[in-house]
């Protein structure tokens, strides 16, 4: 779509490529349990460009060999690195175990990671079961069309607003 045509649609068309960007991240104490779970989907993730922060994708890599691009660890920016790599269209997927029972120092960066896949619309997985459900997913091998708020109409539509107050 062309910039005149994109401001009259509400929502535009994103495509998930059949090759998937996933990140992985998860919390000290669930990175154990990450590195189980790839173990048991190695085949799967092996087809997939995957990334993630930190300790996390050095653990994941030294387990499994399969190669992780490696971005700061969460509480030194590495959950705003995979927020901006969402905005920029490079991640389609985030497989994130957090601990809900332990105090995260970097909480408001997660929550801001959690926000932007959210406005993205990109799936997440919050834990093993969801992970488990979105990797053995149909949508994993091919590509997946999904609508995505149309910012620039939302973000015009307010000045407008704010305009004829």
């Amino acid at each position: 779509m062309t910039g005149g045509t994109l401001m009259n649609h509400e929502y535009i068309p994103f495509t998930i490529p059949r090759q998937k960007r996933i990140a992985l991240i998860a919390h000290d104490g669930k990175k154990p349990e990450m590195i189980e779970w790839c173990k048991e989907h190695v085949s799967e993730l092996s087809r997939h460009f995957l990334c993630g922060t930190g300790t996390t994708a050095r653990l994941i890599a030294e387990n499994t060999d399969l190669p992780v691009k490696a971005y700061n660890s969460g509480p030194l920016g590495g959950d705003q690195q995979v927020g901006a790599k969402i905005v920029e269209g490079n991640i389609d997927l985030v497989v994130f175990f957090s601990d809900p029972l332990t105090a995260q120092p970097h909480d408001p960066d997660v929550k801001a990671l959690l926000r932007i896949a959210e406005v993205y619309d990109i799936p997440i997985a919050n834990n093993r079961s969801t992970a488990d459900f979105m990797i053995t997913s149909r949508y994993m091998n091919e590509e997946y069309t999904h609508n995505v708020l149309n910012f620039h109409k939302n973000v015009e539509d307010r000045v407008k607003e704010m305009a004829d107050r």
